[in-house]
């Protein structure tokens, strides 16, 4: 791998992780859309950008092939659904004042994806990687135990992501061709959510909101750029660096995140928050440094 094709990767990475750590300071100023409505935004502006991207980057060959599979479809389905309830239960997080939970949630997921690969995938877990599971299984079991917080909000962040991940793993389509067909998927119900809300249907979906003002018909179109650029150019990242190196680049988001939840937002931080976040911040740096550790050694060994 090349070093300006390396550099290229880890720009990318970078700005993919930073982009989704800086996604609450965007969703605040959505305060007061249903986040139903923020979601199908979502979905049908990306659509919208992912079509333009496929035609130009002469990618409907691919869309077409995984179309043809219907074990394909299926898995896309799936995980559609699943990255549809994380991004939903994000949304809801952010707009009510739970972004500490939302973080929180992040930096379970890269310990969910460990215990995933070894319960789904057979994969072993080396002795510096269990202690690190454990640690932050302590941590989260500290933040149930009190009662405090909602911490239904970062299990199912961590596991509709972690299972998304999985999903996705196994499903044989590139990228693009996968997202788009998974935006294509979600897009039929994002539009009657809409419709309905534009009919009356308060109670469900709230009074629409598109078409109040100029300013945040921007807002809300400008979402299908935040949420497909960061995903177009974290897929370029994992083309062109190590993914264990990628791996590392995981924390930046849920860091920034935290960031501004306690310093920008204002959202209360109790002790139980700091046990819990010090577990788990222990056992993602016991795990990252596992991993940057192993990663280093497989090239030492190769060249002896």
């Amino acid at each position: 791998m090349g070093e300006r094709t390396a550099r290229i990767g880890a720009l990318c990475g970078l700005g993919a992780y930073v982009s989704w750590g800086l996604l609450p300071l965007f969703l605040k100023l959505l305060v007061g859309v249903p986040p139903v409505q923020i979601l199908a935004h979502r979905v049908l502006w990306s659509l919208l950008l992912l079509v333009v991207i496929v035609t130009i980057a002469r990618g409907w060959g691919a869309v077409r092939t995984a179309c043809r599979s219907r074990r394909t479809l299926l898995l896309l389905c799936a995980s559609a659904v699943l990255i549809a309830i994380n991004w939903l239960v994000y949304i809801w997080a952010v707009v009510h004042g739970h972004v500490i939970e939302a973080s929180l949630g992040y930096f379970i997921n890269p310990l969910v994806n460990v215990a995933i690969g070894v319960a789904v995938l057979g994969e072993r877990l080396r002795p510096v990687q269990l202690a690190a599971v454990a640690i932050a299984a302590v941590g989260v079991a500290v933040l149930a135990l009190s009662g405090t917080g909602a911490l239904w909000i970062s299990i199912t962040l961590a596991l509709s992501f972690g299972t998304y991940g999985l999903v996705r793993k196994v499903v044989a389509v590139d990228a693009l061709a996968g997202l788009t067909l998974e935006t294509a998927l979600l897009a039929p119900i994002a539009a009657l959510v809409l419709v309905l809300s534009a009919t009356g249907s308060d109670a469900l979906f709230g009074a629409p909101a598109f078409g109040q003002s100029a300013r945040l018909d921007m807002l809300l179109m400008t979402a299908g750029v935040v949420t497909a650029l960061p995903l177009l150019m974290f897929a370029a990242a994992a083309r062109r660096m190590k993914y264990a190196t990628l791996g590392l680049f995981q924390y930046i988001a849920p860091s920034l995140q935290f960031a501004e939840a306690v310093w920008l937002f204002g959202e209360p931080l109790r002790t139980v928050h700091l046990v819990t976040f010090g577990c788990i911040w222990a056992g993602c740096a016991l795990y990252a440094a596992d991993t940057l550790r192993a990663s280093r050694a497989v090239p030492a060994m190769a060249a002896e």
